[in-house]
Order: C-alpha cells, then sequence, then structure tokens
C-alpha cells in the first residue's frame, strides 16, 4: 500500500470518527417516564422535551431531564398543641411533578437531574410543615394520638390548598399525592402522665360498671321479693273470700287414688293412710 492510499483511508477514518461523534452529539435519548428540559446557551425553550429519541444541536444545546415518577421524602417537625405540649412528628410525604410543570420547575427552582429532592425542599417540605403545625394546634397532647386521621387529613388538605393544587393535581407546580404519618413522639413526663389518666379512666369506668351491676341485682331482688308478697297475698284474698278453694286445690293435686285409713286402738295411735286400687285383684 502506498503512502497516498494510506493517507486517504486515514482521512476517510478521521472524516467518518468526526461525523459519529457529531452524530451522537445532536442525538439525546429521554428515559421513560421522563421529560426533557432544552436549554441553549443558557436559553431555556418553553417546551418540555417527550421521553425518546430527541434532537439537539451539538455542544450549545443541553438537555436535563426530569422525572415524572412518584416519589417519596421523609421530615421530621416539632409542632405544638392546644394545650402548648411539644410533639416531634415523623411523616412521608407522596408526590409528583406534572408533566406542564417541568419547564417552569427548572426556570424558577434550584435542581437538576441528579438533584430532584431539591424541588421537594423547595416547595413542598414547608407548606407541609406549615400545615401540619396548624393542625396540630388545633388538638390537646391527650387527644392527639386519637386524632391521628384527622390531623393526616387536615394536614393534606392544608398543605395543596398552600401550593395551589386542586382535586386533579394538575394546576400546581407540584402535586402531593398522600401523606402518611409515621410517628407522634411527646416527651416522657407527658406520655406516663398520660397514661396514668387513662388508667385511672379505666378503673373508673370498671368501678362504675360494678356499681351499676349491684344495683341492677338489687332491684331484681326487690321485685322478685314484692311479685312473692303479692302472690300470697291474693291468695289469702282468695281463701277469705272463696273457703272451698283448699278444696279446689286438694282434687287438682290427687292422682285419682282414693286412700283408705286404717284406724288404732289406742288413742294416741296414729291412723295409717293405706292407697285403695280399685282394679288390684
Amino acid at each position: 500500500m502506498n503512502p497516498q492510499t494510506l493517507q486517504k483511508l486515514i482521512g476517510t477514518g478521521i472524516i467518518l470518527f468526526a461525523l459519529v461523534l457529531i452524530g451522537s452529539q445532536m442525538t439525546y435519548i429521554v428515559e421513560p417516564g421522563n421529560r426533557g428540559v432544552r436549554v441553549t446557551l443558557g436559553k431555556v425553550s418553553p417546551d418540555f422535551v417527550p421521553e425518546g429519541l430527541a434532537w439537539k444541536m451539538p455542544i450549545i444545546t443541553q438537555i436535563h431531564q426530569v422525572s415524572l415518577k412518584q416519589q417519596t421524602q421523609s421530615l421530621e417537625a416539632k409542632c405544638y398543641t392546644s394545650d402548648l405540649q411539644q410533639v416531634i412528628t415523623e411523616l412521608r410525604v407522596l408526590y409528583r411533578i406534572p408533566e406542564t410543570s417541568v419547564v417552569a420547575l427548572w426556570t424558577n427552582y434550584e435542581g437538576d437531574a441528579r438533584e430532584q429532592t431539591s424541588y421537594f425542599f423547595n416547595l413542598i417540605r414547608p407548606r407541609v410543615v406549615e400545615a401540619l403545625k396548624e393542625a396540630e394546634a388545633t388538638v390537646s397532647a391527650e387527644e392527639i394520638v386519637q386524632k391521628r386521621e384527622i390531623i393526616k387529613e387536615k394536614t393534606l388538605a392544608e398543605a395543596r390548598l398552600k401550593i395551589g393544587q386542586n382535586a386533579q393535581g394538575t394546576d400546581a407546580l407540584i402535586a402531593i399525592v398522600d401523606i402518611t404519618l409515621q410517628d407522634l413522639r411527646l416527651s416522657e413526663e407527658l406520655t406516663l402522665a398520660i397514661e396514668q389518666k387513662m388508667t385511672q379512666e379505666q378503673e373508673a369506668e370498671k368501678a362504675k360498671f360494678i356499681q351499676e351491676k349491684v344495683e341492677i341485682e338489687a332491684q331484681t331482688a326487690i321485685i322478685k321479693a314484692e311479685g312473692e308478697a303479692n302472690s300470697i297475698r291474693i291468695r289469702g284474698e282468695a281463701l277469705r273470700q272463696n273457703p272451698l278453694f283448699i278444696d279446689l286445690k286438694i282434687v287438682e293435686k290427687w292422682d285419682g287414688i282414693s286412700p283408705i285409713v286404717v284406724g288404732s286402738d289406742s288413742e294416741d295411735g296414729a291412723a295409717i293412710m293405706i292407697p285403695v286400687d280399685p282394679f288390684n285383684k
């Protein structure tokens, strides 16, 4: 191979390499579930880049990806109840970025593809903490554990209102999907006091139940005694008005067998009752 041919091959290879390099710089792939923000010489394009293959000017244009997938962040806040008791609350916030907010978020708030949580700390966290403090300030420390669900619903509704989110979550820069309360921690002294009060209330309820049971049993005994007394009175009244009432009772108790009396020769001898069976042969 002569030197001229070798130079042509080398030149062709360099050109092909340059073309491949330029071609790679002109294309960009937006991953599924993401949207791209196109920035050309520091200017942000008003339209987001959909997922898939995207074209861009090499070197001068960059495409930054923003995830639309639901994300979860935890936070902890110190709040005060209506009776000025401190409560440390741990909760998790589920949120997502609407497609229409991608460019506005990138333009107005700090963040990039490696730091999606910056949106959470700049937009969601302060509003959720504020809403949580407002919700817990409406209940006492004793009630706060019993009303976890109410606190959660109030916090969620207020946080959405503060970021301007409607029911569909389409008109806010970030949509809060849900909030879950992980833990509510009171001071050890307050927790012990609440437990003691609950124990005392349970013992009082038990004593009240026993007292009511005794009263019911006493009333039942009185009613039973009154019923027996009325029965005796009615029977006595029936005997006074109708002496044959005893004969009626004897007839009711008779088993149909006629007894005979065998007397004794002595004056003190007892009479003997011998039943007579008319069918006995």
